[in-house]
């Protein structure tokens, strides 16, 4: 029960927040975090996760309402959980684990940038300029401008300013009895006290509305896909958003899900069970035409914090929303939109914060680049293209990978002794080049095979040292191979992958 309203505190403001970034009326995040809740919490594979609308789509969703426009959202929305629900039938919930670590990362660091640098500008009142690279970089034009006006947009950055301080200091000195209340919650309630006691003139929830009397029926902003709307789905175009949806939504689930896994010692996530979770609760969503949803991990692991056991706490989170919006709708007009862009700005500089490098670089320094490129793509272009990139460099790193080697040899005429040092990966790619390095040892030489910087070699390659050995060995020669510091190596390798997944 506690847990439960812990997750519901955290979620309010979020699901607020989350909307306002994503172009779409406020209460739409409202109405996917009760489906999350309700709907997914019950049918969930993981027991402690909780799904509702997730930071990591605010870009994608921003683009797709700017492009097509709202009413084309829920049906994309719509596609998108069908083809998660298709994936998880089939089986498909573990490939989506298979996507490199570092593009994962950089797909949440690229897309902290975006939703900081947009959100940045509603902090001061005013639209996002355009693309993430824009938004960027008009940043100190708009501070400027915005202190040269004074009044209402120096007020807004005031209140979004606060919000932020409000969120750190929480956070790190509210005493451990009273951090039952989550920072954003606080930090949204300060600034309603604040507006309210000075009687500032800023934008507000209501104002974001086309009707503001709408605040008080939250069910007003659901727009069921229409018969024209649906012809839409076989375009290529469309196709592609739903698959981008798809992809980047079940990515985050699964990746959040893993987290959760290691937060706890109850039971394992069902990764199909909840591939398949995500998308009924994601073709509702599209049915009823507001966002999507993912597992989010910050109300994940403040239900793991708070002591939750079972998938109870999420269904419940999901309760107390549709209590909320059935009997308290009408504190929402006094929530500040640049409180709201406040959090964001916050939760996008969280994501942004590049934390994980030195992880990364226990895995060496492409990988690291790897992470770059992704998050430096993701700003120049969008979200789709900036993965896709990140896809293509690990595929390539790769193939790489498993068809470089290197051959070193040193050779003592003298003591008719040759040394083989082997770098990189010796596999049946590179088979050939090994041969032609054996083949040229002279007969009835010994000859000793050197691993220390070998990554990997694969049966194709040993069998070619085993034969050539005893072909050699009828001139007069010998080959001696290092099996023990193989095998030492590969432990060591092993050893320090667990230290840095740790």
């Amino acid at each position: 029960m506690m847990a439960s309203i812990v997750v519901f505190l955290v979620a309010l403001p979020l699901c607020l927040g989350i909307s306002v970034a994503s172009g779409v009326p406020p209460t739409a995040g409202l109405i996917t975090g009760v489906i999350g809740g309700i709907v997914v919490g019950t049918l969930a594979g993981s027991p402690l996760q909780v799904s509702g609308p997730a930071a990591g789509l605010t870009v994608l969703v921003w683009q797709i309402v700017q492009h097509y426009g709202v009413p084309m959202l829920g049906v994309i929305v719509l596609l998108a959980g069908l083809m998660q629900l298709a994936a998880g039938l089939m089986k498909l919930g573990q490939w989506f684990r298979a996507v490199s670590p570092a593009v994962i990362h950089g797909m949440l660091a690229g897309i902290g940038i975006l939703i900081l640098a947009s959100q940045f500008h509603v902090m001061l009142d005013a639209k996002p300029i355009g693309n993430g690279i824009d938004n960027l970089f008009a940043i100190p034009a708009a501070l400027g401008h915005a202190f040269s006006m004074g009044g209402k947009p120096v007020h807004a950055f005031g209140i979004g300013a606060m919000t932020v301080v409000v969120i750190v200091l929480w956070s790190s000195f509210a005493p451990k009895k009273l951090k039952i209340l989550p920072a954003p919650l606080v930090a949204v309630a300060a600034a309603v006290a604040v507006c309210s006691t000075l009687g500032l003139k800023i934008n507000y929830i209501p104002d974001l509305l086309k009707n503001p009397s709408d605040i008080n029926n939250i069910w007003s902003v659901i727009q069921y896909p229409t018969l024209e709307s649906l012809r839409r789905v076989f375009d290529t175009d469309v196709l592609m958003a739903s698959a981008s949806v798809a992809f980047i939504a079940s990515a985050e689930t699964l990746l959040c899900a893993t987290a959760v896994d290691q937060m706890h010692q109850g039971p394992r996530t069902k990764y199909d069970q909840e591939l398949s979770a995500q998308g009924v609760g994601n073709m509702l969503c599209g049915l009823c035409g507001v966002l999507p949803m993912t597992g989010v991990i910050v109300r994940s692991s403040a239900n793991v914090d708070a002591g939750s056991k079972t998938r109870l706490s999420a269904i419940l989170h999901g309760v107390w929303l549709v209590v909320f919006v059935a009997v308290l709708p009408f504190t929402l007009r006094y929530i500040p939109v640049a409180s709201l862009a406040g959090l964001l700005v916050f939760t996008g500089y969280k994501l942004a914060y590049p934390k994980v490098v030195p992880k990364l670089l226990h895995y060496g320094k492409t990988e690291a680049t790897i992470y770059l490129a992704t998050i430096a793509m993701i700003v120049a272009t969008d979200l789709l293209e900036g993965v896709l990139f990140g896809l293509l460099l690990s595929i390539l790193k790769l193939l790489y990978v498993f068809s470089h080697l290197e051959i070193r040899v040193e050779n003592n005429p003298q003591e008719r002794f040759v040394a083989l040092h082997l770098k990189g990966a010796a596999t049946l790619v590179r088979l050939p080049l090994l041969a032609a390095e054996l083949g040229k040892i002279p007969p009835g030489t010994e000859v000793r095979v050197y691993f220390e910087e070998l990554e990997y070699i694969d049966h194709a390659c040993l069998d070619l040292l085993t034969n050539w050995e005893r072909q050699h060995e009828t001139t007069g020669g010998n080959l001696e191979i290092e099996w023990e510091e193989l095998s030492w190596r590969y432990h060591r390798r092993r050893n320090k992958a667990k230290a840095a997944a740790g």
